[in-house]
């Protein structure tokens, strides 16, 4: 499995996601206008690549289960 290319990158994107997620987390704890707003623009890229990683992991499965 981990020589399969398309499962290495369903796992690049979910590392892309959770890198986000927690850059975004981060930037939320600091003060100011412009932080809130870089969080807020993190959180937005987040729920962008979290739909592209689900949508990968469910082509992934579906590929597994044709035997492909």
């Amino acid at each position: 499995m981990l020589s399969d290319p398309f499962f290495l990158l369903v796992a690049a994107a979910c590392l892309v996601t959770a890198l986000i997620l927690i850059r975004g987390v981060l930037t939320f704890g600091r003060e100011g206008i412009e932080n809130a707003r870089r969080a807020n623009r993190l959180m937005w890229w987040r729920i962008i690549a979290q739909f592209v990683a689900v949508l990968m992991i469910l082509l992934f499965v579906l590929m597994r289960r044709q035997g492909g």
